[in-house]
């Protein structure tokens, strides 16, 4: 657009030129001479002004040019107070808020989102928190989950839980499968251990019974026996020793929860338990893989976007979408901390934009503001051109009639 400008004030002094060389050959000549001359003294005059705004024109130290570098500081100040004074002000912003329905508009775009922008979303929460957790130092987090889940567990006495979960698992008969693969681990202990059991009744049995090789038999009749026992609980859910273990657990049960002597031994190992590196080691390790699947699962595209995140933003929309309560609190919540913003930091937003302002050098804020209006300064410098032509003929014709 300047080189527009520039060659349409070339044009015209072209044309006063040639328009010169002929102006005693026909009357019109002398108004298109008017127009030119005119014309370059409009666009002259409008490039001085406009180039007036941002440097000295030629590089000429002119008073009243360069206006915005060199009032760099008074201009950021003005800036910073026109946004303190008509935008961050807690009643202006709880005004404008009131009359804006964020959580139907949020609704809206996250029900029926415009194509390709709910991938876009999901894909960017999804990348949000693979940074997140990617970026957090994994010793240092899992550390602090350690601790902190380690100084929870201490403040919760777990016997009293442990014995009425229990009493309830008794109550609800949901023990039975429990006893049931006792017996059977204790059966298939045993038949691993023949040997040994068999070593340890011979090594037991007095010399005589050794001697008439007697202990053979009696440890295989000890082992049937076992068997047997075992087999018959397994299939007697009325069995005697099935009735003793019952009371065992229920009188465990009791004391955890009432008995001292047992929940001081209870919190003794679960503090002993809490102190052991080898299950700090366990958490730390655990805590690592599940960060990793975290990751992975955020980086997959097949789990974002026809995933979980995917249906959740969904129905989220819809809810924002169709629940006028849920409206109205999310609207008052977006009002309240606009507001709460506003109030607390407004002072500190207008400082932040003040000093921006203060820092940029005169050349990059006179390039900041010329980009951003450039076009239309430079249609300044076009219309001046035109507008300055027009006057010129108009005063030509003007002449001519006296």
């Amino acid at each position: 657009m300047r080189i527009t400008a520039t060659l349409m004030l070339v044009v015209m002094a072209g044309l006063f030129i040639l328009s010169k060389q002929y102006l005693d050959l026909h009357p019109s000549w002398g108004y298109l001479h008017a127009f030119s001359e005119a014309a370059m003294v409009g666009g002259l005059a409008d490039w001085f002004a406009v180039t007036a705004l941002f440097r000295h024109p030629m590089g000429i130290p002119i008073p009243h040019t360069a206006i915005i570098p060199e009032n760099k500081d008074r201009i950021a100040e003005t800036m910073a107070q026109f946004l303190r004074t008509n935008f961050l002000i807690p009643a202006v912003v709880a005004r404008r808020m009131g009359h804006m329905n964020i959580a139907r508009a949020a609704g809206d775009f996250l029900a029926h989102p415009t194509k390709g922008s709910q991938s876009r979303i999901g894909l960017g929460a999804a990348e949000l928190l693979a940074g997140i957790l990617e970026s957090l130092d994994p010793d240092r987090l899992g550390g602090q989950v350690k601790a902190g889940l380690k100084s929870q567990a201490a403040k919760i006495e777990i016997s009293p839980l442990l014995g009425q979960m229990l009493s309830t698992t008794i109550a609800d008969r949901r023990h039975l499968p429990l006893i049931d693969s006792i017996v059977r681990w204790s059966g298939l202990t045993l038949e691993d251990n023949e040997e040994m059991v068999r070593e340890m009744i011979s090594e037991r049995a007095n010399g005589v019974i050794r001697w008439v090789g007697l202990d053979g038999r009696l440890s295989a009749s000890v082992l049937d026996g076992m068997y047997k026992l075992l087999a018959e609980v397994l299939v007697d859910p009325d069995h005697p020793l099935r009735g003793k273990i019952e009371e065992g657990l229920e009188q465990l049960a009791h004391d955890l929860v009432h008995d001292p002597k047992m929940k001081a031994r209870v919190e003794k190992m679960k503090a002993e338990v809490l102190e052991n590196e080898a299950v700090a080691r366990w958490w730390e390790g655990v805590w690592e893989r599940m960060r990793q699947g975290m990751i992975r699962m955020a980086r997959n595209p097949d789990t974002v976007l026809g995933g979980q995140l995917g249906n959740s933003l969904g129905e989220l929309g819809a809810a924002l979408r169709d629940d006028p309560r849920l409206q109205t609190q999310v609207n008052r919540f977006a009002r309240r901390t606009a507001v709460g913003v506003a109030t607390r930091y407004g002072d500190q937003i207008v400082r932040l934009v003040s000093e921006t302002v203060r820092r940029w050098d005169a050349r990059t804020l006179t390039d900041r503001v010329e980009n951003a209006v450039g076009r239309d300064l430079q249609f300044i410098r076009i219309n001046g051109t035109l507008v300055g032509g027009l006057v010129g003929v108009t005063i030509h014709f003007v002449d001519g009639l006296f």
